[in-house]
């Protein structure tokens, strides 16, 4: 048994599972206090690093390619703060940190655990259901819908469309980005069928982040989403193709041939085409042949 305590946080290893527990001073992050404790598997890890500095030293972890559904939406790009696989430790504990690492690192070489990308998420990301609000909305998830309301501040023609909700098998993709210098953050949602290029700040299925102390609890549901997603490495490579078939614009590719009972889809696809016309997203020529391209399916 290896255990490091610091105001930071609590680290423990028994040899199987590397428990990683917030601490509860003040400048511990939202999202790490709001993810709570984390139990990560052996299986999971790629590797454990200690960092000295003159004041204070950083212990970071480093897990394998697809073992977790939050670093898998988020892409790496949580800051140091949020990053739930990091401890700052204080210099009267760097040997305790050092025995940790050299427990840690033998335990992977003794289970001769790879550091190839995994194939299963190893991880079970954040608790059900989940609720965050930041930026110009709130995102809900139930384990099988995601439901996106927005507030006051809302570009005007995203709120007049109304809140959205998404049933899970109409997701195809799920990201966080965080705010950096002038350039906002989003939480977005990729529909299967329906592609945009749109900014954030109009796209319906996308929370726009401005960089307040809450963006981060965002990931939250981007974790949660990704957790009951397929499987990255699963997953069909891109279209080689950058044109959708029938000349329509890539930001814009038909959905295909549905059945003849998947009448409600249609019309559900023809009011999507029709707000993103209306907010100014599809010039008047894509809209023409979007929506050409769905009533020759009705």
């Amino acid at each position: 048994m290896a255990e490091i305590i610091q105001r930071d946080g609590t680290w423990t290893f028994d040899g199987e599972t590397l428990r990683l527990v917030p601490g509860r001073d003040k400048n511990v992050s939202l999202l790490r206090r709001a993810l709570g404790e984390l139990a990560v598997p052996l299986g999971a890890l790629a590797g454990i690093a200690f960092e000295q500095g003159k004041k204070s030293g950083r212990l970071r972890l480093r897990l394998r390619d697809g073992a977790d559904p939050l670093l898998q939406a988020t892409g790496g790009k949580l800051g140091d703060g949020a990053d739930p696989y990091q401890l700052a430790v204080e210099s009267d504990r760097y040997g305790v940190a050092e025995y940790l690492v050299d427990e840690v690192r033998n335990a992977l070489l003794i289970e001769q655990v790879p550091a190839t990308s995994c194939e299963s998420y190893l991880l079970s990301g954040p608790p059900l259901p989940l609720s965050v609000s930041a930026g110009d909305g709130t995102a809900s998830f139930d384990g099988e819908h995601i439901r996106l309301e927005w507030n006051w501040k809302t570009e005007e023609a995203k709120a007049a469309a109304g809140a959205r909700t998404l049933a899970l098998d109409e997701i195809a993709a799920v990201e966080w980005q965080p705010a950096v210098g002038l350039e906002n953050g989003c939480l977005r949602f990729t529909v299967r069928h329906s592609p945009t290029k749109a900014p954030p700040k109009y796209d319906p299925n996308s929370v726009e982040l401005w960089g307040f102390k809450k963006d981060p609890l965002m990931a939250l549901v981007a974790a949660a989403v990704q957790a009951r997603l397929p499987h990255p490495a699963g997953a069909p490579g891109p279209a080689e193709s950058p044109e959708a078939p029938g000349g329509l614009p890539a930001a814009v590719p038909p959905a295909p041939e549905p059945a003849e009972d998947d009448h409600d889809a249609l019309l559900r696809r023809l009011r999507e085409l029709g707000e993103l016309h209306q907010a100014g997203i599809l010039t008047d020529e894509e809209f023409s042949l979007a929506k050409q391209a769905v009533l020759k399916r009705m």
